[in-house]
């Protein structure tokens, strides 16, 4: 056997210990999880606990095992929203097909749970947004998927919107960009294996009544036409409107969460025309932000609404203290005195429930809920009293980290 590991890969050298030469449908190493929260595959694929976190094995034909284990190696490289690769072992005895290890997508879930969850049975829009802008910033790096589906992606929470990232790069290729016809096929095969997908969860009665299957599939090449062309179009204003135009199209491009790559501005007879090259930005703006002045991770929505949180109270400080307050001495004092306080309030059953950004984030939510209510503010402490009375219980399990929320359970073979 022979095991490829993309560097550094320390994480990977008590996995080496795992039982390889067997089946993987039959370890029964007491570090493997069972994950009920997990989506279907057409493959035999197993969770493993190691060093404090998860891996997802999926067994695969080692052809395959090798083509997506460079090319979800290069997604990493140029930072798209995808799965992370860990490495492949191949070359195993007799005839059994070779191992992908990727790193497990922490407080993700698949379709399905999404839709038998009464929290999130109302997300079907957030979902298809998702996957469509999914599609979009894959497209824009070049990468035809070539099998868009529900199945093959994973949706996590993301201040109020769910993210998308693809899980099964099996058959997706690399160009340097893609033609329409390409764009229009992944297109065309979301909307047409969602529909599927959705008419199977409704025959299972774990679709709302309210959502067609149909007009949601229907409703995919709509909305991914409007957002290719709100990040590709090209637009022709006077020269006197130029540094205004320009400056509202970067804005509202930063806004969607894409940065931009080039601006070319040429003057012809018929006025200045605008084309602007869209790339992918992962980590973005944001997230580079929240961290720098905090030291925190989260996820580009998360930091943007962390991030507004902490200007509010950088603008309390300086009004209390009639004096400026540094970025760096507000993310210091936001973190110490407002957020930190928040996350270690989180009641010991609850902790992992959801990541600490998003629980920060519907603390916040929850607070202007409550302040409308009382038509005053009742303050982050009360509201986050409030949120885990009362809201974060009945949070679904399957966004939990399976680390907290899943015991291991070991298989036995057959």
């Amino acid at each position: 056997m022979r095991f490829l590991f993309r560097p550094p890969a320390a994480e990977a050298t008590d996995l080496l210990t795992l039982p390889w030469d067997q089946p993987l449908e039959e370890w029964a190493d007491p570090r493997m999880l069972e994950i009920g929260h997990r989506g279907i595959s057409r493959h035999v694929v197993r969770f493993v606990a190691e060093g404090g976190q998860v891996f997802a094995l999926k067994e695969i034909a080692e052809r395959l095992a090798r083509r997506e284990y460079h090319l979800l190696g290069e997604l990493q490289t140029l930072g798209l929203p995808a799965v992370s690769v860990l490495g492949i072992c191949v070359e195993r005895p007799g005839d059994q097909e070779a191992i992908l290890v990727t790193r497990y997508l922490e407080y993700s879930v698949s379709y399905r749970y999404l839709f038998s969850s009464m929290r999130m049975a109302h997300s079907s829009d957030q979902l298809i947004d998702a996957m469509v802008e999914l599609l979009a910033r894959l497209h824009l790096a070049g990468l035809f998927w070539g099998d868009c589906s529900l199945s093959n992606t994973l949706f996590s929470p993301d201040a109020g919107t769910m993210a998308a990232y693809l899980v099964d790069a099996e058959t997706a290729e690399l160009h340097p960009s893609l033609s329409r016809g390409k764009r229009s096929y992944d297109v065309d095969m979301a909307a047409e294996r969602v529909g599927g997908e959705l008419l199977d969860l409704q025959s299972g009665g774990l679709l709302p009544d309210d959502v067609d299957p149909l007009v949601i599939a229907a409703e995919i090449p709509t909305r991914y036409e409007a957002l290719w062309q709100e990040l590709t179009r090209e637009e022709v204003f006077a020269p006197d409107e130029q540094r205004y135009r320009m400056s509202t199209r970067l804005r509202r491009l930063n806004e969607l969460g894409f940065d931009v790559d080039e601006v070319e501005l040429v003057t012809s007879a018929e006025g200045s025309r605008l084309r602007i090259t869209t790339r992918v930005a992962e980590p973005g703006h944001h997230r580079q932000q929240l961290f720098r002045l905090t030291g925190l991770e989260a996820s580009e929505n998360q930091a943007r609404r962390l991030l507004n949180d902490l200007y509010s109270f950088r603008a309390y400080l300086e009004q209390r203290d009639g004096r400026p307050v540094s970025d760096s001495l507000a993310g210091h004092l936001w973190r110490t005195e407002i957020y930190e306080p928040v996350i270690a309030a989180t009641p010991e059953h609850l902790v992992g429930r959801l990541a600490p950004a998003e629980i920060f984030h519907e603390v916040l939510e929850h607070r202007w809920f409550l302040s409308e209510q009382a038509q005053r503010d009742v303050g982050t402490t009360a509201a986050a009293e409030s949120y885990f009375a009362g809201v974060l219980p009945h949070a679904p399990t399957g966004a939990t980290s399976p680390l907290i929320a899943t015991q291991t359970i070991p298989r036995t073979p057959g």
